[in-house]
């Protein structure tokens, strides 16, 4: 099936990596959206003088969730078929982008996982955030019964009319967390894909106090939880109009 799609990569002080990254999602998309979620290191800059994308910019930096909220509601407008999201950190391989767009046709959600399989070359993960991965991978495994071995992995696509029976509302690093719960709880269908493990940087910065391990660990199971009462308390999360009854600001960024 052909289906029409639109890649989004949420970027953030990507200076160093967006030429490289971009200049290689193109060869795989005609169509491709960059969220600049409030750069203040010329990445807005360079984007606007040397790429043929869309560009939405954020005026200060609101999070990564709301970063691929704003691709989210772009892909509605425009009424793509799927939309793939991906890193602008050298992390994922653009040329999987065919593989992920295909598998829409079977799913609603497909997610790279860098643990699902073992590539030659793969890099070995940062030991606090394998060991944060796996904790919170196994307890979606244990309160969703999701068949997940990588609840973090940013390589994904879906198909735009499911996103609209999810209402998501995390800004930050934690946003996947909600998005498995409302997923989980609206019976869409989640498949997994395996891509290599690349870690380019591994002293990447989570903001202020998320760069603390246990913090970050106490933030996510916090937004899990919370997730998850909001759930069960609803019984149903299907919120069309919640996500996608808002219009695009008129320099561009999305409104939350």
């Amino acid at each position: 099936m052909t289906r029409r799609f639109l890649t989004a990569l949420p970027v953030y002080n990507e200076v160093s990596h967006v030429q490289s990254v971009l200049a290689e999602v193109l060869r795989y998309c005609d169509d491709v959206l960059v969220v600049d979620d409030g750069s203040t290191d010329g990445t807005g800059a360079l984007l606007r003088s040397n790429f043929d994308v869309t560009l939405i910019a954020h005026k200060t930096n609101r999070g990564y969730g709301a970063a691929l909220r704003t691709a989210f509601r772009y892909a509605a407008m425009q009424q793509y078929d799927v939309l793939v999201t991906i890193d602008c950190d050298g992390q994922h391989q653009p040329k999987r982008i065919p593989q992920f767009v295909a598998a829409c046709d079977e799913a609603d959600i497909v997610s790279g996982s860098r643990y699902l399989q073992r590539f030659p070359g793969d890099s070995d993960p940062p030991q606090e955030r394998r060991e944060i991965n796996r904790r919170l991978t196994a307890e979606l495994r244990r309160r969703l019964g999701l068949d997940l071995t990588d609840a973090f992995c940013g390589f994904k696509a879906h198909r735009v009319e499911s996103l609209g029976r999810l209402a998501l509302t995390e800004n930050g690093y934690a946003m996947p967390l909600e998005m498995w719960v409302q997923a989980t709880h609206a019976g869409l269908k989640i498949v997994e894909l395996p891509v290599p493990l690349i870690y380019l940087d591994e002293e990447r910065s989570f903001g202020g106090s998320l760069d603390d391990a246990r913090t970050r660990l106490e933030h996510y199971n916090l937004v899990l939880d919370r997730a998850m009462a909001a759930a069960c308390a609803e019984k149903t999360v299907c919120c069309h109009d919640r996500l996608w009854n808002n219009t695009l600001t008129a320099e561009g960024a999305g409104r939350c």
